[in-house]
């Protein structure tokens, strides 16, 4: 009877009272990380406004990175199957279309960020910036 009576007490009770801490959900985390990251590509653009100070144009692998994270995400997994209610514009092979876009800017940023980085840092002699952030 007691153990019942601590069960529905628990039920009742807040987490918080409990002694467990308030947890930040997954999505929560990454949608602070998004916007962390592109508050600091507005700070830097708004700090050094002349392309003497920042190359302004090391900011556009950041953004078809944040295109194709979109893109990504816009498609779920039952229009790739082919599972869902409705067929879309192109159906399931629209579906896997948009993805493969999606997945080749993603890459394709990736792969022209470091491009960038050996270029305007390796390249120069600059072994602090490059070699450093990249190993």
């Amino acid at each position: 009877m007691a153990a019942t009576a601590t069960f529905r007490w628990l039920l009742v009770m807040p987490r918080a009272a409990r002694g467990s801490a308030v947890r930040v959900s997954p999505t929560g985390e990454k949608v602070t990380q998004f916007f962390t990251g592109w508050w600091i590509i507005i700070d830097a653009a708004v700090i050094y406004p002349t392309m003497e100070e920042f190359n302004h144009s090391y900011h556009a692998c950041g953004v078809i990175a944040t295109i194709a994270f979109l893109m990504i995400n816009a498609v779920s997994n039952g229009q790739v199957r082919g599972d869902s209610y409705s067929e879309g514009c192109l159906g399931q092979t629209g579906a896997r279309i948009w993805l493969f876009l999606g997945f080749m800017l993603a890459f394709g940023s990736l792969i022209a960020s470091m491009w960038i980085l050996f270029g305007g840092y390796v390249a120069k002699g600059e072994r602090d910036a490059g070699c450093v952030t990249l190993m």
